[in-house]
């Protein structure tokens, strides 16, 4: 058995002692089993994942366990695919894909993708050691830097950032886990990535290491957000991370939980309810979390809802768009 699907299996067992028992709904047409599509481990993805596909066992017993992929590139073309039935999303690359322009897939439109719930943002963070004297984005020209996963988020824009910034720096891609460890190992001089906060591979370094951390400067700014229209500017608030008591300034993408569009309606109609209609329960997977909102369903401008999120979207008094549905 992988480590991943220990991994899984330890999360679900980790709630078996909350004493909820599975509700009573409809099952017709449900798989016997659910694969979500995730991360590297030490990314946020991983965690929220897990951690909500062990939330799914334990309320509808449903048997879904989450899987360590390259992150939102290839998540999105292996619910497209339907390689996997559910998968964790930023909305810069599925949008990429849904109009046929992923850098695994070209030319192959997205569209049998559909929207389930909001997640989260993703901010685009930096950290290094203290020692290295790198403060900056700009301050990475001729390092070696560590992207994250290739096909992930941070892999897909981090490049294009620095490019766009005109800083020329060696780029390599590891999970965050082992990009981490690189750092630690003085085998690279920054981790630039992209996860909900706290990113638990940046909270392990600021534990252990005296470690800098920061997003995009004032001058660096403006930039980013005329070269990126489908970025947003976000904080990150002091404190955030153990021994950082500074703000930080950088860019963020929302994050979906998306599914294939033959998933069951019933079934996706309850996997919406069950993210929505628990915002304590979810934050107790991932502080994220506390971003995955009903309120927040409205940030997807162009991914099509399923029909079983629209459904108790509606219920819950909201109006979806035609095109949007």
């Amino acid at each position: 058995m992988s480590f991943t699907k220990l991994t899984a299996l330890a999360v679900v067992a980790s709630f078996a002692f909350s004493g909820v028992q599975a509700q009573e709904v409809d099952k017709t047409g449900w798989p016997n089993s659910m694969t979500i599509g995730t991360a590297s481990q030490g990314g946020t993805y991983f965690v929220y994942g897990n951690g909500f596909a062990s939330y799914l066992n334990e309320t509808l017993g449903l048997a879904a366990t989450g899987e360590v992929t390259g992150g939102p590139v290839q998540n999105v073309t292996l619910v497209e695919t339907g390689d996997h039935l559910m998968g964790l999303v930023t909305m810069g690359p599925a949008y990429d894909a849904w109009n046929g322009k992923s850098e695994l897939a070209p030319g192959l439109e997205h569209k049998s993708v559909r929207a389930l719930f909001p997640m989260y943002q993703t901010p685009f963070q930096v950290v290094a050691l203290k020692s290295s004297g790198i403060t900056s984005v700009s301050d990475l020209a001729g390092k070696r830097v560590s992207a994250g996963p290739a096909g992930g988020t941070a892999g897909t824009y981090w490049p294009l950032f620095l490019e766009a910034l005109g800083v020329e720096a060696t780029i390599s891609n590891a999970g965050a886990s082992d990009a981490g460890g690189q750092l630690s190992d003085g085998l690279i001089d920054a981790f630039a990535f992209a996860a909900g906060i706290p990113i638990s591979a940046f909270a392990e370094l600021a534990a252990q290491q005296d470690v800098v951390m920061f997003g995009f400067n004032d001058a660096e700014m403006p930039k980013i957000l005329e070269a990126f229209p489908a970025m947003s500017p976000l904080t990150i608030k002091a404190g955030t991370y153990s021994g950082h008591d500074y703000d930080q300034t950088t860019v963020a993408l929302w994050n979906y939980a998306i599914a294939h569009k033959d998933m069951p309606d019933s079934l996706a109609y309850e996997i919406t309810k069950l993210a929505l209609d628990n915002p304590e329960r979810m934050v107790q997977i991932h502080s994220a979390a506390k971003e995955t909102l009903l309120e927040n369903w409205n940030t997807n401008s162009f991914m099509t809802f399923h029909p079983g999120a629209v459904k108790y979207l509606e219920e819950k008094g909201e109006t979806v768009p035609d095109n949007l549905k």
